[in-house]
């Protein structure tokens, strides 16, 4: 892919970083990011005849971006590219990165959905993330509301297979078969994003209570496009992702007083979804979401950081590594 670095791990893998970068390398021109090297997360080689741009995806106290602490690393990269300003300030705090010319902040790109009418005759919610991130929560709590509520249906669709990581599904079979021996629940396991996009369509409800600090939530952007109401957390970068529009509730560490919580939020999206009031916020939220995280427009951002970056280092010599060499451990 030009100018955007595979590693072994983002090669097979189909998580919202990869279909981030995807994207952008299809709206931005072929000729400019001939001039790039962008690394999305992970340094594996850096390549002195480009300009190497940092694009940061994981929370500061991720081992692959420890380096980062020391100065000698950061000199090796022009500019540094965050997620989420929540994202950079974790950087600031942990690694105590200095917010400069080398920084800036551009949100993940995602193509707004079409617009669409939801069937009326049930309430629809869905999962979509790896299991780790709140899984174990939603469960049991789909399973009290399924008591009380006949005609809710819970669609998880959820595998590290996205990451080509199938043992580590192993862990999470008991939560999978629980999930599908449930009339109420169905197990999708892992599926192409655009067939995941095609079935947004028909949910209502995000149930989302994350355990997970998120840098950037894709999960979030395109389910605020799909029309739906999505219950989750205040955890890390979400309120910023959300922009306040979202049925979001504070964050617990305690498991138990956040499913709790996250019920009671639940339960009344659940009764408040098909009401005209709903429909009405819910249409404003999309348009939110598809202006703000629209595709087109956050390419023309990163072209524009490109092009200002190609004018500073127009030349193999001004792209050349600083005289004190740092040694990546991989």
């Amino acid at each position: 892919m030009i100018g955007f670095e595979e590693n072994e791990i983002s090669e097979n893998a189909n998580g919202g970083t990869e279909l981030s970068k995807r994207k952008l390398a299809h709206l931005i021109p072929d000729e400019l990011l001939h001039e790039f090297q962008i690394i999305p997360s992970r340094v594996r080689d850096l390549k002195e005849d480009k300009i190497r741009l940092y694009w940061q995806h994981d929370l500061a106290m991720d081992p692959e971006v420890s380096h980062l602490a020391d100065p000698n690393s950061r000199n090796q990269f022009h500019k540094f590219c965050f997620v989420s300003n929540w994202q950079l300030n974790d950087f600031v705090d942990k690694l105590k990165f200095p917010q400069d010319e080398k920084c800036q902040v551009i949100e993940n790109p995602i193509d707004p959905l079409e617009a669409h009418v939801k069937p009326k005759d049930v309430v629809n919610l869905v999962y979509f993330s790896t299991p780790q991130r709140g899984l174990d929560i939603l469960v049991p709590v789909f399973e009290e509301l399924a008591k009380k509520h006949d005609n809710i249906h819970l669609h998880v669709f959820s595998s590290f297979k996205i990451y080509g990581w199938e043992d580590s599904d192993k862990a999470f079979e008991p939560l999978f078969n629980r999930i599908e021996q449930h009339p109420q629940m169905t197990y999708h396991g892992a599926v192409p994003n655009e067939i995941l996009r095609e079935k947004l369509k028909e949910m209502h409800i995000l149930a989302y209570p994350s355990i997970w600090q998120e840098t950037s939530c894709r999960v979030l952007m395109e389910s605020m496009s799909a029309g739906l109401m999505c219950v989750h957390p205040n955890l890390a970068a979400l309120p910023e992702t959300s922009g306040g529009l979202t049925s979001m509730y504070q964050y617990f560490d305690d498991h138990n007083k956040h499913a709790h919580l996250f019920m009671q939020y639940l339960d009344h999206a659940i009764g408040q979804v098909h009401k005209e009031s709903a429909s009405n916020y819910l249409a404003f939220v999309k348009t939110y979401a598809d202006t703000r995280y629209n595709a087109e427009r956050i390419a023309r951002q990163w072209e524009g950081m490109l092009l200002d970056l190609e004018a500073r280092y127009p030349t193999k010599e001004s792209r050349a590594f600083p005289k004190d060499e740092f040694v990546y451990k991989t």
